[in-house]
C-alpha cells in the first residue's frame, strides 16, 4: 500500500521515559552522548531510542510489531497489512525528535539510537542482554547468543545447539503458523518448541495444550 493508509486510525500511544535534559554536542563528550537516554525509550516490544516511519502507510511507530498490531485492528479487513522490515528507510530519534535515514547514531544529537543495530533488518534494541545476532541464513535477527545456536538448513531456522543432530528435520518447519494460536512462528517473539516429530509450536501453547489434555 502506498501513500497515507488507514493505520492512522489506530496509532498506538506508547509511553516513553524522557531523560531530564537533552545535552548538546558542545557540553557532552562523544562517548557519553552515545549512551544518553539508554533504556529510557521504546515500547512493550523493544527498548530503543528511535521510532520508525512505516513506508507502507507513511506513519510513525515505535517498532514494526506496534505497526502490525495497529494495522490488524483496523475496521476494514482489506486494510490489514504487515510492515516489511527491510523497506524501512527513515527513523525518528526519540531523544531529539529528528527524522533521518536509517543509521545507528543520530545525526543531530549523537546518541546511539540502539545499542544493538542491524542495518539489514533496520532493527534497534538497547537491551543487549538478549544476545541479539543476525542470521544470514534466516535473513533476520535472532536472540539468545550466536554461539548458542546453529542454523538447520532443512528446517530453515536457527535451533538451540542442544538440538544439533538431535531432532527430526521437517522442511521449513518454522515457516508455518502455530497450530494452536495461528501466529507465524518464524519471526515470533515467543519461545518455540521443537517436538519429537520435528514440527513446531509456541512453548506456551504447547504447555496449555498439555494442561487441557490432562
Amino acid at each position: 500500500m502506498e501513500g497515507t493508509a488507514p493505520c492512522q486510525e489506530l496509532l498506538l500511544d506508547f509511553e516513553k521515559t524522557s531523560v531530564s535534559s537533552k545535552p548538546t554536542e558542545a557540553t557532552v563528550p562523544y562517548d557519553e552522548r552515545l549512551d544518553v537516554g539508554k533504556m529510557g525509550y521504546g515500547c512493550q516490544h523493544y527498548r530503543r531510542r528511535c521510532k520508525i516511519r512505516a513506508p507502507c502507510c507513511n506513519e510513525i511507530f515505535s517498532c514494526r510489531h506496534c505497526h502490525n498490531e495497529a494495522a490488524s485492528l483496523l475496521k476494514n479487513p482489506f486494510d490489514w497489512h504487515e510492515l516489511n522490515r527491510y523497506d524501512v528507510k527513515q527513523v525518528v530519534c526519540s531523544v531529539c525528535d529528528t527524522e533521518q535515514p536509517v543509521a545507528q547514531v543520530c545525526t543531530n544529537c549523537g546518541v546511539n539510537m540502539g545499542e544493538y543495530f542491524c542495518d539489514i533488518c533496520k532493527f534497534y534494541d538497547d537491551d543487549t542482554k538478549k544476545g541479539q545476532f543476525h542470521c544470514y541464513d534466516c535473513g533476520i535477527c535472532r536472540v539468545g547468543g550466536r554461539d548458542k545456536f546453529f542454523h538447520c538448513k532443512k528446517c530453515g531456522s536457527c535451533y538451540s545447539n542442544s538440538l544439533r543432530d538431535n531432532h527430526s528435520c521437517v522442511d521449513n518447519s518454522m515457516r508455518h503458523h502455530c497450530p494452536i494460536c495461528y501466529e507465524y512462528l518464524f519471526d515470533s517473539l515467543k519461545d518455540t518448541r521443537v517436538m519429537k516429530c520435528g514440527h513446531t509450536m509456541h512453548c506456551e501453547c504447547y504447555h496449555e495444550m498439555i494442561k487441557h489434555d490432562k
